[in-house]
């Protein structure tokens, strides 16, 4: 039954959002309401990938390179036909805009249902790295006149390197500018331990959990697997490892399994130290003591892309671990449209349109040893934006 109303409230036109003229033209009815869904994006097509990693590369928020201006451009240019194989075993590119519409489309549906005081909501895309950028979603959003907009992060774990990110790219935006003043703003900056965020992995774990079978099932190990960070950031105070960890324990809560977990980590980039174990060598490392069923669970990723498409997929799921001679190893699908998961993005909206705070005091709270002026503006902008 759940999976039938899902596709209707795909496929058909919504009523709140939209009317028919007499002429049989839909029009579109002014939102009252805006969700900012904000996330890294990825490259729809190879001819893309190029761009990407070049914003990625010169971007000191995500990554700190020595003389990045021209080491940056140097890595992407050197990277770019690699990860350019990489997106075409894939399909050709990345599914995360494909994704990241169908669940706006679904939250917004839901929000229409939930809170007609605040219908009709609309959702926005405001990708870091690829179109549609942050730009982008708000100059429209400031075209369609909306009342309120909520800048929701899709990054249920925060970080100065995603997250933070993406609202210094908005703090950008505004400094060339002016502010509507139409326009009530406020911001969800992270939500780990929403419970129906760690029931939809428990749900998913228990899917791959029953294709073991029976005399080994309760011995298998469930990896959590996240994007790893420089340990130069974690010991500057970023609250991204312990956010993983509260999601983690959430949802081995919620799952009531006697399965044995870790948390590891992958997609390490450059020669510096980052938070280990990485999750290719935990898979290894398992094999050797003899542990050789394994569940990776993508924690810290709402949809899928590269990292899970072909780095857990391909390159762990099916060279690391048969070299290991790992005997089973199955990969939990991200939530993407899973009814669950939409049903958290619905009440965590839901909760912060009708309880706020506009905005949280864990963001406005810079790390302890923070020295970016960057993060600093930043932070002052966002309390200016909401109490204006």
């Amino acid at each position: 039954m759940i999976i039938r109303i899902t596709t209707r409230l795909n496929l058909l036109p919504r009523l709140s959002k939209s009317f028919c003229t007499s002429a049989g033209t839909v029009v579109d009815k002014k939102p009252k309401t805006g969700i900012v869904m904000l996330n890294m994006g990825g490259p729809e097509t190879t001819d893309q990938v190029k761009d990407y990693l070049l914003r990625i590369m010169t971007d000191r928020d995500m990554i700190q390179l020595p003389v990045q201006s021209k080491l940056g451009p140097w890595i992407a240019n050197r990277r770019t036909e690699e990860v350019q194989k990489k997106y075409s075993e894939i399909g050709g590119g990345s599914p995360i805009l494909k994704w990241t519409n169908t669940q706006g489309r679904m939250l917004t549906d839901a929000l229409d249902d939930m809170r007609p005081e605040s219908a009709p909501h609309k959702h926005y895309v405001a990708f870091r790295y690829v179109p549609p950028f942050t730009g982008d979603a708000f100059t429209q959003l400031e075209q369609d006149g909306v009342e309120r907009a909520v800048i929701f992060s899709q990054y249920p774990q925060y970080s100065c390197a995603t997250t933070g990110s993406s609202m210094n790219a908005i703090a950008d935006f505004y400094k060339k500018r002016r502010v509507p003043s139409n326009v009530k703003f406020s911001l969800i900056d992270r939500w780990p331990t929403h419970p129906l965020l760690a029931q939809v992995f428990a749900e998913r774990i228990k899917e791959k959990l029953d294709k073991f079978d029976s005399k080994v099932r309760d011995n298998v190990v469930i990896l959590f697997t996240a994007h790893s960070l420089p340990l130069k950031a974690v010991s500057r105070g970023d609250t991204y490892p312990h956010e993983v960890a509260a999601t983690v324990a959430a949802t081995m809560a919620a799952l009531q399994v006697p399965n044995p977990h870790r948390l590891v980590w992958q997609s390490k980039v450059g020669p510096l130290p980052w938070l280990q174990p990485y999750t290719d060598d935990a898979i290894k490392a398992y094999a050797k003591q003899g542990r050789r069923h394994l569940v990776l669970v993508p924690i810290a990723f709402v949809n899928e892309h590269i990292e899970t498409l072909h780095e857990l997929d391909i390159e762990y799921c099916s060279e690391v671990a048969h070299e290991a001679g790992i005997e089973q190893i199955e990969r939990v699908a991200t939530p993407n449209d899973h009814p669950t998961f939409i049903a958290a993005l619905a009440d965590v909206v839901a909760q912060h349109l009708q309880h706020g705070p506009s905005l949280s005091n864990q963001f406005l709270t810079r790390c302890p040893h923070c020295v970016s002026q960057r993060c600093e503006a930043s932070k002052q902008f966002f309390w200016r934006l909401v109490n204006k």
